[in-house]
């Protein structure tokens, strides 16, 4: 590069900075951990901005990340009117409400499930209002480093320079393509697809027997799909304790899903209508399945491409994580990285954690996430939820613990619902009694785990909870009774 040709560079590079809009805090990503840092940031009285890519169907923004868009909001709208549809053919009859000429809506669901979004991406913008945060819709990423700081670059409809002390990498995650069958979000579809499918299939695919696949899967067999899972794993939820995963194993395939597991999954050929899927048994046998349409759930990949690393020197790990310190620091002073970017679990509740955790550590406060207490559920019917270490895992870690189980089948308000599946489980240690995990499957489990959760954290007893007077009759006295369980002294089983 010349002298003239230097000079010139740098003289438009400052420039930019020159002309940037300044900020303590940028935020560039405006999922669950993004927004959630920018607010945290700006009530900890920065002057704040966030950046987020997300485009409505109209091109407007739409803050929240996949979590928001094609996540866990629309795949709940999707679980609830999926099963109000389920209920309303095989349930209601049960509780003497006849349902005559029962008929789908698909077109309405899914409009439903769309405003049920948007509510949630212009409530997030509310909040950046009321919070005088300012957002920029547009693609940002590092444009470089400056005095006190990095500039941001915003591409998109209004292109902008952005330049702040402080940057948090809020990117988020995007579906992991399987090898030689790319999404087309028509045949092969990733969580997105999934959730726009616009007629139900008759026969319908899911490779990954994970969180997405077993919802989405859930989602269209109530509305009428033959629904096909193929788990390469041996086991069920190997992550799941194995006592709730069988449970809910037995569950699912009374209801309909195909589970099928030890799946070696070989060519993926997409047709003009269908999807063939070659794939080696459980038992070595070579087996080759047809489908109207196939989900691809295998895990989630960081969305670091176009984030600038390089241009700053960022550091990513072999896998494209942002690589981070226990307190979520990149390799760069005053940048902080949360989320599905960074290690640790995919969880939007996580993200959230670690957001307002980082936004603390900015202000020289003590930001703490505590994953041993993260919870974790699986919104299927019924629900899978837990917190904690599995007996698996204190097993082979040789820690001595206790158990205790409580079936929802001996809960009066489960009788009462009309759903008795699943139970609560104990995990305490054999010494101190403190809780080590408590795993649930069955009715409202994502509700009836933050009990497990406030517990841990202040690092409770089995028998304070079992000490503690439960309302009744209602589903959390199925958390006390497993606690009891753990000194075998359960009163209603």
């Amino acid at each position: 590069m010349s002298n003239a040709t230097s000079s010139a560079t740098s003289s438009a590079t400052s420039s930019a900075t020159s002309n940037a809009k300044q900020f303590d805090v940028v935020v560039i990503g405006a999922g669950p951990g993004g927004y959630i840092a920018a607010i945290r940031a700006a009530q900890l009285g920065f002057s704040v901005a966030c950046v987020d890519e997300w485009a409505n169907a109209q091109g407007g923004p739409a803050p929240g990340g996949t979590c928001t868009n094609v996540g866990c909001i629309p795949s709940k709208a999707l679980l609830q009117s999926s099963e109000h549809f389920e209920h309303a053919g095989h349930g209601f009859a049960e509780h003497g409400i006849d349902v005559a000429g029962l008929t789908l809506n698909l077109g309405q669901m899914l409009k439903r499930k769309d405003g049920v979004v948007k509510q949630n991406n212009d409530g997030i913008l509310y909040l950046f209002k009321k919070n005088k945060i300012a957002f920029f819709h547009g693609r940002g990423a590092f444009a470089g480093a400056a005095e006190g700081g990095y500039t941001i670059g915003v591409a998109g409809a209004k292109p902008d320079t952005l330049k702040a002390k402080h940057v948090v990498i809020a990117t988020g995650s995007n579906a992991r393509e399987l090898a030689g069958a790319p999404f087309d979000e028509k045949l092969i579809l990733s969580n997105a697809g999934a959730l726009a499918i616009g007629a139900v299939p008759k026969r319908l695919g899911v490779i990954g027997a994970g969180v997405i696949g077993l919802e989405m899967g859930s989602v269209w067999r109530r509305l009428g799909a033959e629904v096909t899972v193929l788990e390469g794993l041996p086991v069920f939820l190997g992550a799941v304790d194995e006592q709730i995963a069988k449970e809910a194993h037995k569950l699912f395939v009374k209801q309909g899903l195909a589970i099928k597991l030890g799946c070696k999954i070989g060519a993926i050929k997409a047709g003009a209508a269908d999807v063939t899927v070659d794939y080696v048994d459980a038992d070595g046998a070579a087996q080759q399945a047809v489908f109207d349409k196939l989900i691809i759930s295998i895990g989630r990949v960081p969305n670091t491409t176009g984030l600038g690393a390089d241009t700053v020197g960022l550091k990513l790990d072999e896998r494209g994580f942002v690589a981070v310190d226990d307190d979520c620091k990149t390799s760069l002073p005053n940048v902080w990285a949360v989320g599905d970017v960074v290690r640790g679990p995919m969880l939007a509740h996580k993200a959230e954690e670690e957001g307002v955790a980082v936004a603390e550590r900015i202000a020289g406060q003590h930001g703490h996430t505590n994953f041993n207490t993260i919870p974790w559920v699986i919104y299927t019917s019924p629900e899978i939820a837990w917190v904690g270490q599995t007996e698996q895992q204190l097993k082979a870690a040789g820690v001595a613990y206790k158990a205790g189980t409580f079936p929802f089948l001996a809960n009066g308000r489960a009788r009462a619902l009309g759903d008795t599946s699943g139970m609560v489980k104990f995990l305490a240690d054999a010494t101190s009694d403190e809780i080590l995990g408590v795993h649930i499957v069955g009715p409202m489990a994502s509700e009836l785990i933050s009990e497990a959760v406030v517990a841990m954290e202040f690092r409770a007893s089995s028998e304070d909870i079992a000490r503690i007077c439960h309302a009744h009759p209602s589903l959390s006295e199925a958390t006390k009774e497993a606690a009891l369980a753990v000194d075998k002294r359960a009163l209603n089983f």
